[in-house]
């Protein structure tokens, strides 16, 4: 078995799905289902049961992706390894918006975990640069929020959130269950600074041209909400001061998590982060 192929097996076995796991690998379907199923040939047995609207394990199956999860672990250690001792021993990652995500949590744990001694930096950033630094060189990997202009930029989805319009907590609209974009077209909303990437602005200023004042931070949004009364999205599930409430928006598409770096980039460390992430993510 090719550590190739045991990887494209574990894109499969976690998203069950071949379209999203082609997706997720850079490639097209056809040549990744030539190699599961090369691969069902060589274990000589089913890995999967395969339907219209995806796939799901078989008991041989899970027994592989165990094995292959460890045996790509251990493969991407080796490389990390020989890199630290080629003197490449620092990771430096871009964090955007709230580093408190439990998602964050985990990941920061077990990628430590599985790389004691390795040097991480971390670089927390505002919102007026998602890539988090990435395109100016300043860091290696970013845990980030698409949607952002992805040229020349490799991403993995890691999760995605339901969005809310954040009010004051004495607004009328603040007491309703739920919220339409439409309601809020006379509203003002924040913006970011000149020069910030357009789909990122557009995305959170739900997909028009809106006026409103500048800010930078996520503190900064929340306080134009409660000072001004400023229209300010946000994921769902954050906490919020006592003064300010969160409606969850009813046709607003949800914010991805991602994890994004330079594409072509070989260093080891990433490509070990990004699997961790994944799985950490989805915990």
């Amino acid at each position: 078995m090719e550590l190739r192929t045991l990887r494209y097996f574990v894109a499969v076995a976690e998203e069950l799905h071949f379209g999203r796991a082609a997706t997720r690998l850079h490639m097209s379907q056809p040549p990744l289902s030539r190699a599961i199923k090369q691969l069902e040939a060589d274990v000589g047995a089913l890995l999967f049961v395969r339907s219209p609207a995806g796939v799901t394990l078989t008991p041989v199956g899970t027994v592989l992706l165990d094995e292959a999860r460890a045996l790509l672990d251990h493969a991407d250690r080796v490389r990390v390894r020989v890199s630290a001792a080629a003197g490449v021993a620092t990771i430096t990652i871009g964090i955007l918006g709230d580093g408190t995500d439990p998602g964050v949590a985990r990941l920061a744990a077990d990628f430590s975990r599985h790389h004691p001694g390795i040097d991480i930096r971390v670089r927390d950033t505002d919102l007026t640069d998602p890539t988090c630094g990435l395109r100016a060189g300043l860091v290696d990997v970013a845990l980030t929020r698409a949607p952002f202009d992805v040229t020349a930029l490799t991403v993995r989805a890691l999760r995605t959130d339901p969005v809310g319009v954040v009010l004051r907590a004495d607004d009328p609209l603040a007491r309703r269950d739920g919220l339409p974009l439409a309601e809020l077209s006379e509203r003002r909303w924040f913006q970011f600074p000149q020069g910030t990437d357009p789909i990122w602005q557009s995305y959170w200023n739900g997909g028009r041209p809106r006026e409103g004042p500048v800010v930078r931070t996520v503190q900064e949004c929340l306080q134009a909400v409660l000072w001004n009364g400023t229209v300010g999205l946000a994921p769902l599930g954050h906490d919020l001061p006592a003064e300010l409430a969160v409606v969850p928006l009813t046709d607003m598409p949800p914010s991805r998590v991602v994890a994004v770096w330079n594409e072509g980039d070989t260093n080891p460390l990433i490509r070990s982060f990004v699997e961790i992430a994944t799985s950490a993510y989805r915990r």
